[in-house]
């Protein structure tokens, strides 16, 4: 008999969660799975009191891990579907999924509870035998703990992030030594992130930037990624980074950087039953 619990620490999930991004054909987006999925619920799939297995759902009703472990007697497509037509009381009302098509098995379980998807961002990596251009260096210099302020106010401006997220977010960011500012004249015009794993994936860095709406289309973003690249390598590891299916300024950035994208992040809508 299946039992679905609320998880209150996410220590409990660990092992699993080390199971799940191993059987990934590629790495995750860090941003979705250790930004956006920290801050979401947590459910466990308990067979005789022996945890098996969990989901977790965002604020806006999305799911976006999903693993049952091998030793499981609960067939998988079986639970999912339950939870996609909204039949554990426990979780709750869960409107779809977001899902990388690097997670094979998540994905075919949302594609047979689903009729509704839409891609919602690439996802990125290096490819060592491109010949990239030789792009002149970029003055980035480590954010500091003082400047934390500036950050936030740019981020709020150039990309609506909301301040008392990205107020923790970056304030992490510039403790771990990960945050850069490109500055000109003592204004930010540019942050780039270089964000290292402390756990699963810790071979990879992901990339990530922001450029001023007044600055973008001047190539300041290419030469952000290649710093960040260049930090990456330094450190010997791989870099990856994603964006907006809809940002074709970024994606021709990022593909001049010498990154290409074989895998998306889709969203799907569950059918109501």
């Amino acid at each position: 008999m299946l039992e679905i619990k609320k998880i209150e620490s996410l220590g409990i999930v660990s092992e699993l969660k080390k199971q799940y991004f191993s059987q990934s054909t590629a790495p995750l987006d860090g941003m979705w799975h250790l930004g956006f999925v920290a801050m979401s619920d947590h459910f466990g799939f308990y067979e005789n009191s022996c945890l098996v297995g969990y989901c977790c759902i965002n604020d806006e009703g999305y799911m976006l891990q999903f693993y049952l472990s091998p030793v499981a007697k609960t067939k998988s497509a079986e639970l999912f579907t339950l939870i996609a037509q909204q039949n554990s009381a426990v979780i709750g009302a869960v409107n779809g999924a977001f899902v990388s098509t690097a997670e094979s098995e998540y994905l075919s379980l949302c594609l047979d509870n689903s009729s509704s998807f839409k891609v919602n961002a690439l996802m990125y990596h290096q490819n060592a035998s491109l010949q990239v251009e030789t792009i002149e260096p970029i003055d980035m210099k480590l954010a500091e703990q003082d400047q934390l302020d500036k950050f936030v106010t740019f981020a709020a401006t150039n990309i609506g992030a909301p301040e008392q997220w990205i107020l923790g977010y970056f304030g992490n960011l510039i403790q771990r030594q990960e945050l850069w500012g490109y500055w000109r004249n003592d204004k930010l015009l540019a942050t780039g992130e270089c964000r290292l794993f402390d756990q699963y994936q810790t071979e990879y860095a992901d990339l990530g930037m922001i450029v001023a709406e007044t600055e973008r289309g001047k190539g300041i973003a290419t030469r952000v990624l290649n710093k960040l690249i260049n930090q990456a390598t330094i450190r010997g590891l791989k870099p990856i980074c994603s964006t907006q299916s809809s940002n074709t300024g970024a994606q021709k950035a990022i593909s001049r950087a010498g990154l290409v994208s074989s895998n998306r992040i889709i969203q799907f809508d569950f059918d109501r039953p």
